[in-house]
């Protein structure tokens, strides 16, 4: 395929090979040679072996674990792109690490998503991509176009396909996500129901109660990340002690760090259901309980329609 204005070229950092070389397939292109690789002392070098000059240029990194490296890497390779002269660089970041240092938390504290959206746009790139934000308003960190895609439509696929939609009900595990839940709710239509909890400290929390009646249901959460998976096995707790029949969880991003993945194997909680925007530990992929959704398509279709100046809105209508 070709752009309305020059080729597609697709370049992947070390961030998710195997999504990136997915992305392609889908694509029907090939991914972009390049050497992106560490010299002794751990510094990142980046060489494009392909002519990219007057092109369409894509390039495929998510900021997850290593996130500095990843994040140097997403840079350097765009620094290389516009010395080579690409007609336009789209920054494709599944999933945006920092995301969660949205705002000032505290006295002199950072408003560190800010930071990072200065830094890739200040790199050169022209566009950024990527998908179910932690905070909508960080799209408005960038000063360059930015295309939030949502991964409710995989979701939505998945569960009409296993589950008996008049015996489910959507759980938000938090009262920060009712408007992520409460849309999917609507878009199968089923009821919806809140977990109201206290975080007492980063990467711990409490359920304190659950709003809604969930006896009798099979319940799913929904959430954008899922990190320690603390918040998770104390929803499938207070959910089941109040009668639910199973919980499941759909979360966008898997970020499962430390023993997250451990620790959701051996809980109560059915299944977890995570995309690929994060390339799974082996951990992960081990675990029994934990699934994964592919959004290669997804973004394919956006990639496609973005070199196309067609609407990506139009794909969550």
């Amino acid at each position: 395929m070709a752009a309305k204005n020059g080729s597609i070229k697709l370049v992947a950092g070390n961030s998710n090979p195997v999504l990136a070389r997915e992305i392609a397939d889908w694509l029907n292109l090939s991914l972009t040679k390049a050497n992106v690789r560490r010299f002794a002392d751990m510094e990142i070098f980046v060489e494009i072996q392909e002519n990219v000059r007057g092109s369409d240029v894509f390039i495929i990194q998510s900021t997850s674990f290593p996130a500095n490296d990843h994040m140097m890497e997403l840079l350097i390779i765009t620094d290389a792109l516009r010395r080579a002269s690409a007609r336009r660089i789209t920054a494709v970041i599944p999933y945006f690490g920092y995301a969660r240092q949205d705002r000032k938390v505290g006295s002199r504290s950072p408003i560190s998503a800010k930071l990072v959206a200065n830094l890739i746009t200040r790199a050169g790139v022209d566009r950024v991509m990527t998908l179910d934000l932690h905070a909508g308003q960080i799209q408005g960190f960038f000063d360059i176009p930015t295309d939030n895609l949502f991964a409710s439509p995989v979701m939505v696929r998945d569960i009409k396909e296993r589950f008996d939609l008049s015996n489910v009900m959507v759980v938000s595990p938090d009262v920060g996500g009712v408007v992520r839940a409460r849309g999917l709710a609507k878009r199968i239509n089923t009821p919806l129901a809140i977990i109201d909890k206290r975080r007492e400290r980063a990467g711990e929390s409490e359920v304190m109660n659950v709003i809604g009646d969930c006896a009798g249901y099979t319940c799913i959460l929904i959430d954008d990340i899922v990190d320690s998976g603390g918040t998770l096995v104390n929803a499938a707790d207070a959910l089941l002690a109040n009668g639910a029949k199973d919980v499941y969880a759909y979360i966008s991003h898997g970020v499962l760090s430390g023993g997250a993945a451990a620790r959701i194997a051996s809980s109560r909680l059915k299944e977890l259901v995570i995309t690929d925007s994060i390339l799974p530990t082996e951990a992960v992929t081990k675990a029994a309980n934990i699934r994964t959704l592919s959004i290669a398509p997804l973004i394919a279709e956006a990639i496609s329609r973005t070199a196309s100046e067609e609407s990506v809105s139009s794909l969550f209508d």
